[in-house]
């Protein structure tokens, strides 16, 4: 099919509540995939007055690479590194009062994504097939399981904040900021050595 027919298809089957795909992006895509090899130029089509499409079909090397990619994806894990842990493991000891506040924030981004995750499978629910609705139910899941965590993160933030001041007491503790700013100018100050 051509662009126009794929983006008509993904707007009637709603991808966009579903997936993370961009309805627009699909036109790039194609190009994309043809440059690659794996999307070939079938045949030019024009309809009435409108302009001449490309019409595209996957090619041989296209459904090779998709089957690699799907036995992958089934078979692959994928739990990222999160930004927040290290930020969690080395706060700034000058503002361990505002600790609480920042997970309570975050707790309540959380709750949202999981009512906006819910309508959206709600939406979504009758363009389904098992599989897709499943997929959704993953992210919903997942949202929870961050949910429980955060909650007990938070539980948690006494004790946080109490051996973080008492690591701060400690003759070893980790360098503050400050104090690598400091070891840096030391480091690059000029010295002179006269004759």
């Amino acid at each position: 099919m051509h662009g126009h027919q794929l983006r008509l298809l993904a707007e009637e089957e709603h991808v966009h509540l579903w997936t993370d795909i961009s309805v627009g992006a699909l036109y790039g895509a194609l190009k994309r995939l043809a440059a690659e090899g794996l999307l070939g130029e079938v045949r030019t089509e024009r309809e009435g007055g409108y302009p001449e499409r490309q019409v595209y079909g996957i090619t041989a090397d296209g459904r090779v690479s998709l089957a690699a990619l799907q036995q992958s994806e089934l078979q692959h894990v994928v739990l990222k590194p999160d930004p927040f842990d290290l930020a969690l493991s080395r706060p700034d000891p000058q503002r361990l009062a505002e600790l609480p506040a920042a997970l309570a924030a975050r707790l309540a981004t959380l709750h949202d994504l999981l009512a906006e995750s819910v309508e959206r499978t709600e939406r979504a629910r009758p363009y389904l097939s098992v599989g897709e609705a499943h997929a959704l139910l993953h992210r919903e899941h997942r949202i929870r399981a961050e949910l429980a965590w955060h909650e007990q993160l938070l539980a948690g933030v006494p004790e946080i904040v109490a051996d973080e001041r008492r690591r701060a007491l400690l003759p070893d503790a980790l360098p503050t900021a400050e104090d690598l700013a400091a070891r840096r100018r030391a480091a690059i100050r000029p010295t002179f050595e006269g004759p």
